[in-house]
């Protein structure tokens, strides 16, 4: 029988989205460590007990470039991976606007234009290559993490009345605080 990921992690809080952590490009990661893993087990923990699909290791305070997810497609697929020093290599097919929400930004939903179908390419937790293609809502979380360790959220997509009515939204939650430059 498998471990199930997460199990042993522990639960971070989850980074608010004013943290500099979440605008600042993420650092490679060089050391392929039992640190690593720690990392990724507990991404895994605090996506579980979030209720989301998948975690950057910003969202936990950790500027490295680290995602996990345990996400459907839209033929209900479940995908439950991790990627390390991932990059957005492709991303094309159909822009969806989609409902899409951020454990950084609580509460916060606004559809957001993203492509149907999008290629990762990254790393596991050894060093070894891993490429993780997705479609439908799948393809959306891998745009997703991998624009947080770009330094971005869901919220830098959204233009014109849905920025306006996200930020409005926003100001009024009660975990707002001091803005990012918009």
């Amino acid at each position: 029988m498998s471990r199930i990921p997460g199990s042993t992690g522990t639960v971070h809080p989850v980074t608010a989205w004013a943290e500099p952590v979440l605008s600042t490009p993420c650092a490679t990661v060089t050391a392929f460590d039992a640190e690593l893993a720690r990392l990724v087990e507990d991404l895994y923990a605090t996506m579980y007990a979030r209720d989301g699909v998948g975690l950057a290791a910003n969202q936990i305070g950790v500027g490295l470039r680290v995602f996990v997810y345990d996400c459907p497609d839209d033929e209900d697929v479940r995908h439950l991976g991790h990627l390390v020093n991932p990059v957005l290599v492709e991303a094309d097919g159909v822009v969806v606007s989609g409902e899409e929400g951020c454990l950084s930004l609580p509460g916060l939903r606004a559809r957001t234009p993203r492509y149907d179908r999008a290629l990762v390419r990254g790393q596991d937790l050894t060093g070894a290559p891993v490429e993780v293609e997705g479609t439908g809502f799948f393809a959306r979380c891998l745009q997703h993490e991998s624009a947080h360790l770009d330094g971005g959220v869901f919220l830098d997509r959204l233009g014109g009345l849905r920025r306006a009515r996200a930020l409005r939204t926003m100001r009024r939650a009660d975990w707002y605080r001091a803005p990012r430059a918009d």
